[in-house]
């Protein structure tokens, strides 16, 4: 095995859908998009809003099935595997094992507590509940998260506290790979630094990231690489300093969520 081979290697990979609704009307939300990430890196994945770039995280989490394509993902025992036509089992256990998620929105069972939200994957996976809600008292801690609010449900959180329950459920397992639709989307700047810091140290213990990213000073910060979209087509990608990152695009992603 290639020591230096990609942690994953995304090739012509795509998304049809068929809307029966509208008599049988085909969209694509995105088609043959090609990058690969190497382990350890950030990539960040930018453009305008409905360029496809979250439909992408989707499709490599399994959220969404591909319709083409492929995207190769190297375990941590050194198998390659192809996340677009894996078997759901299989999936789910890479999930629980090495691949985490964080979306834009908390979505959990109701009257679940957030010390428990967070401690879950750890329990699920075999680790002791005392352990479990330690290490998630840890990270809630680490990511401002008032100590008031861990025996309370999220659905009564705000739209930043939530989203800091969904980063720490979702590091909590120290996963290999993290994919992040706009992680910091509902922050203010100072919880935005938490986060950042907190992704940050998980990447000097081997941390790979995929991230959709919206603020220009954030991707310089913390991303290696960048992958433009546009129009459900990936435009350019390359390292972050040589691809220029269109602001327009930036700027009307920011738009569309005030």
């Amino acid at each position: 095995m290639d020591s230096n081979a990609p942690i994953l290697r995304v090739t012509d990979l795509g998304k049809r859908i068929t809307l029966h609704v509208l008599g049988g009307a085909v969209i694509e939300p995105f088609t043959g998009v090609s990058f690969d990430v190497g382990e350890g890196e950030f990539v960040a994945i930018v453009g305008p809003s409905g360029s496809g770039k979250s439909s992408v995280v989707k499709t490599l989490h399994r959220t969404y099935l591909a319709t083409t394509g492929s995207a190769v993902y190297r375990t941590a025992a050194g198998e390659s595997v192809d996340l677009a036509t894996l078997a759901d089992r299989s999936v789910i256990e890479l999930r629980r094992r090495e691949i985490g998620f964080v979306s834009q929105f908390l979505r959990v069972e109701p009257r679940v507590p957030a010390i428990d939200i967070v401690a879950r994957p750890l329990i699920r996976a075999g680790t002791d509940e005392t352990v479990a809600r330690a290490k998630a008292a840890a990270l809630l801690e680490r990511l401002d998260v008032p100590q008031r609010l861990w025996q309370s449900y999220p659905a009564l959180f705000s739209g930043g506290e939530q989203q800091r329950i969904n980063i720490a459920r979702a590091l909590i397992g120290e996963p290999r790979l993290l994919l992040a639709d706009e992680p910091t989307s509902a922050l203010d700047a100072t919880n935005t630094v938490r986060v950042v810091e907190t992704l940050m140290d998980a990447r000097t213990r081997g941390l790979t990231v995929i991230g959709v990213v919206h603020d220009v000073e954030l991707i310089h910060r913390i991303a290696d690489r960048v992958v433009v979209m546009n129009d459900g087509r990936l435009v350019e990608s390359g390292p972050v300093g040589q691809v220029e990152i269109p602001r327009f695009a930036l700027q009307q992603e920011v738009a569309a969520r005030v």
